[in-house]
């Protein structure tokens, strides 16, 4: 390679931590200031100019020029940051970035885009985007239900961008193994098509077979290129996401964030609960506020362990409620998703099925001792809510879940404050300690990072064929032992700040339960071994 295409590389690229060998070698004398620094005088500067900047989107947008010239130490700074870090190259920041990514466009980042309409340029663009790479994990996007944003068509690449940031930073995936990808299919937010700087394609969504098909394509053609891939799905709408993954989870290494990641963290802190206030999982009313992707896809993770622990499918069910735009959802509803419908009730069972629009009055009669709010209604649970929770159990789990903080259904301090004390909470976005009649309440973030960076760690150290419920389970019983549950006010969750430690928790669960299971197809059958021998740490080769 010439001498400048090493500099643009940025996975090759040093910088001016090129030793003067490696200059004289490489054709870089001149090109370069004389120092040489090292890795860790470089990230103290890269973090002292980080440090000016006015807010978090300036600093994304900052680390983002380190990001796309110099893939190490990018990540060498991240994985000594990652707590504060996290909410700026990602959730909410990223938020910002998908909304004007057309307007603020410099540099594609490795990424690739596939357009619906060229289905032809599919193994194009995968090689092409490649390089000459070993793809080991995409994650691919269509960008209709980006956080609580929703549609916004290719900007919605970024998301894929974001979310690979925090498999390498948390859980050590090789930067040069990873692709982010977005397919697009259209888009239905007017504002895009019609704005003169958009992007992407500026036509409404495709639908039905035609997006199926190249759905299908891609998949084909993504694992004949990558055999050792493990496959992500992110941010895909309501009415598309749980169909892909139902039809390819029994039949590739692939995996939805939305729709398992959420439920395994959430079941995590469940877990904790029952395991601090001494109840059974079994014994819990589970209502879910918001039957989108994210909402049914936890519902449907607590049913699975409910009935791994003993009860039967129907007996499980019968302990679920689910409330969405409708209110309570019945059976009788014509507009229900796949998705929602095991969860509806018949009418007939309620007398006061007209006033099951509210809230509080859903909790008051079905007796909820479980809250998880994924309905990104801001200040729904309110403090009538709240009180009714705690008149159903001693200890509820009321789990406001939505992102960013302005769609939050409550704050942590709110319902601390409401149940006096007596809540299990977790949050979908980071919140500060609740100081309340002089307990320190330590508040865990429901956030999917605790998950999925180390679930793809494990997955990729051990080339598992499959994600199965069984790894699945083993993750979420995993992120307990971080913190200790015995202290008044202890997070049901861990602090984002454990990620680190708790991806190689997460991993080492995941590839054992694949060994255990025939499912392991890595050379190394020591899994801890695999695990830990797979792990990349940034610092210069």
């Amino acid at each position: 390679m010439k001498a400048h295409e090493i500099l643009n590389n940025p996975f090759l690229n040093k910088g001016t931590a090129f030793t003067m060998e490696e200059r004289e070698k490489l054709g870089l004398i001149g090109l370069l200031p004389p120092h040489v620094q090292t890795i860790e005088e470089q990230a103290e500067e890269t973090y002292a100019q980080m440090q000016t900047k006015a807010n978090n989107l300036e600093k994304r947008l900052f680390l983002m020029q380190i990001f796309n010239t110099n893939r190490t130490l990018f990540y060498y700074l991240f994985s000594q940051h990652l707590a504060e870090f996290n909410p700026i190259v990602y959730d909410p920041t990223i938020a910002e970035t998908i909304e004007h990514y057309s307007d603020l466009f410099v540099d594609p980042q490795y990424a690739a885009y596939l357009d619906i309409n060229h289905p032809e340029n599919i193994e194009k663009t995968l090689k092409n985007a490649a390089e000459d790479r070993e793809i080991r994990l995409i994650v691919v996007t269509d960008a209709e239900g980006i956080l609580g944003i929703g549609d916004w068509g290719t900007n919605g690449v970024d998301i894929s961008v974001g979310k690979l940031m925090v498999y390498t930073g948390a859980a050590g995936i090789n930067p040069s193994y990873v692709l982010p990808l977005v397919i697009d299919g259209g888009t239905n937010r007017e504002e895009l098509r019609n704005n003169p700087r958009y992007l992407g394609n500026r036509h409404e969504r495709v639908r039905g077979d035609r997006y199926y098909d190249f759905i299908e394509q891609f998949v084909q053609t993504a694992e004949r290129l990558f055999p050792k891939l493990y496959l992500h799905w992110e941010d895909f709408g309501r009415g598309n996401a749980a169909n892909i993954l139902e039809k390819y989870r029994k039949q590739i290494p692939t995996f939805n964030d939305d729709i398992q990641g959420t439920g395994i963290v959430t079941l995590g802190g469940v877990f904790a609960a029952m395991a601090i206030s001494g109840q059974k999982l079994t014994n819990q009313v589970y209502l879910c506020f918001g039957g989108g992707t994210a909402g049914a896809g936890i519902a449907s993770r607590v049913h699975r362990e409910m009935v791994r622990e003993g009860l039967s499918e129907e007996e499980a069910y019968k302990r679920f409620f689910m409330v969405d735009k409708q209110g309570l959802l019945f059976d009788d509803m014509e507009d229900l998703t796949p998705e929602q419908r095991p969860f509806a009730k018949k009418r007939s069972d309620f007398p006061n099925a007209d006033k099951l629009t509210d809230l509080a009055e859903v909790v008051r009669t079905v007796k909820a001792t479980i809250l998880v709010g994924t309905s990104t209604v801001p200040g729904t649970f309110t403090q009538e809510v709240v009180e009714a929770m705690c008149k159903n159990t001693e200890r509820p789990c009321i789990f406001p879940l939505s992102n960013p903080t302005e769609l939050a259904e409550a704050s942590a301090e709110d319902l601390i404050t409401w149940s006096d004390g007596k809540a299990f909470v977790a949050t979908g976005i980071p919140a500060d300690d609740v100081s309340y009649k002089g307990v320190n309440y330590v508040i865990g973030q429901a956030n999917n990072a605790l998950i999925y960076p180390g679930l793809g760690l494990g997955m990729l150290a051990s080339e598992a064929s499959l994600l199965t419920d069984e790894m699945i389970a083993a993750a979420a019983d995993s992120l307990s032992g971080i913190t200790d549950i015995t202290k008044p006010g202890a997070p049901v969750l861990p602090p984002f700040k454990y990620v680190g430690e708790v991806s190689i928790k997460v991993a080492e669960a995941v590839a054992k339960k694949a060994k255990e299971q025939g499912l392991a197809r890595a050379k190394e059958q020591d899994m801890v071994k695999a695990v830990h021998d797979f792990k990349w740490y940034p610092k210069y080769q």
